[in-house]
């Protein structure tokens, strides 16, 4: 239960209906939100409203500590027998030529330039193409793990794996199995999209279903192994199917308990087909983290992923429900950067990313991929520490009040 005290100045806030009041009070309480809850946080909720509810769970759940990792992308290809609509990565089969594909020893090459660095995990997503199939991805996690025990690899969204399990006629369990016996320790969050297929159907047709892209994640959780969830949110979707996309997350996270963390990521509309789709504001950025946080009560972690939403947004969710910013990224990582994202070139040091957690006051902590803590960099002193002025002149943000949006 939180303190009822932050109830108070919501009391103050003539804006504040009956109704957003009984919701801030089911979050004191820690009463689960129902879907029309979901829905009234939407339409209803003025953003100081609900920075102080997140704001408070965060806080209650983790304190002022910000997580953070060591990581590393590598894309096999941009090449993918997918049309998703909103796509600005991938290149079709006939503009094969404006894409790469890189071979199981070309991947091991970009593996070992990291032999020398302090990285603890390599995360693989790329395009959908015949030539990955199963055996492919079981030799590569193998060599993987053979080369660098220690590397976590983070690999495969339920999309990639649809299409190969279908390919190798083997079943869900029967893959996912073979994908963990053979090195991969967690699966990524994406291609969840939007769960929905009013939805999906439009953004991502032939793509593995919302019910499909659950079942995978729940084969790989029965196995005793964790994973992430994302949504794909601010382009054509309405309130309510975002409140199913985390009702159905939630749902299966009380039935498995192996989802980590949930990272809500933002649309980005240049280069694809969605161009003409507006997209969304900071300030409702800032809003669907808090609801997120607010909503996935059984989720243990919040993610921002920093190299979407830039760094200074990065910073701001902090005091919106978000509690983990992600990872060094130190890679060729080209998925957003194609679609217009803040970061064109995404890396930060550990030293850039702690003074980035410490700017806006909160607790840089380096974690694995399974957030166990590697180290808490609390009174650490970098050589910048002296005149280091910090990213941005941003203001601490710790929403205490419900005044203006």
């Amino acid at each position: 239960m939180l303190d009822k005290g932050i109830l108070s100045p919501l009391k103050l806030d003539k804006r504040l209906s009956p109704e957003l009041m009984t919701i801030a009070e089911k979050v004191v309480a820690g009463t689960r939100l129902s879907f029309a809850d979901g829905i009234t946080l939407f339409e209803k909720a003025p953003l100081a409203y609900l920075g102080v509810l997140a704001n408070a769970v965060r806080e209650k759940r983790h304190g002022d500590v910000t997580y953070f990792n060591r990581n590393f992308h590598l894309e096999p290809t941009n090449v993918c027998l997918y049309t998703c609509t909103f796509c600005s990565y991938s290149r079709l089969i006939k503009k094969r030529s404006e894409g790469w594909e890189l071979t199981a020893d070309q991947m091991m090459d970009e593996i070992m330039k990291y032999d020398d660095e302090p990285v603890t995990e390599v995360h693989i997503v790329g395009g959908v193409l015949p030539q990955y199939d199963l055996k492919f991805y079981t030799d590569l996690f193998s060599r993987i793990k053979k080369h660098r025990p220690e590397l976590h690899v983070k690999a495969l969204t339920p999309v990639e794996y649809h299409y190969i399990f279908k390919k190798a006629k083997v079943s869900y369990a029967e893959g996912m199995k073979l994908i963990k016996e053979s090195g991969a320790d967690s699966m990524p969050g994406g291609g969840a999209e939007i769960f929905h297929p009013e939805i999906r159907d439009q953004i991502a047709g032939g793509k593995c279903t919302g019910e499909e892209w659950l079942d995978i994640h729940r084969e790989w959780h029965k196995l005793g192994m964790k994973s992430n969830a994302t949504m794909l949110y601010g382009h054509i979707e309405k309130f309510e199917h975002r409140v199913d996309h985390l009702e159905k997350l939630r749902s299966l996270q009380d039935e498995t308990g192996g989802f980590q963390t949930f990272i809500p990521l933002k649309f980005r509309n240049e280069n694809n087909q969605m161009s003409h789709v507006k997209e969304s504001t900071t300030l409702e950025d800032l809003r669907n983290y808090a609801i997120s946080r607010l909503y996935l009560d059984n989720f243990p972690h919040i993610k921002a992923y920093w190299p979407m939403i830039g760094r200074d947004v990065a910073q701001l969710s902090l005091a919106f429900g978000v509690n983990d910013i992600d990872g060094t990224i130190d890679d060729t990582t080209k998925i957003y950067s194609m679609a217009g994202s803040e970061e064109q070139h995404p890396a930060m040091s550990t030293e850039q990313l702690v003074q980035l957690i410490r700017s806006v006051e909160r607790k840089p902590v380096e974690r694995d991929s399974v957030y166990n803590v590697l180290k808490d960099f609390e009174g650490v002193e970098f050589e910048s520490d002296k005149h280091f002025k910090g990213y941005l002149s941003l203001p601490v943000v710790k929403p205490t009040t419900t005044t203006a949006e």
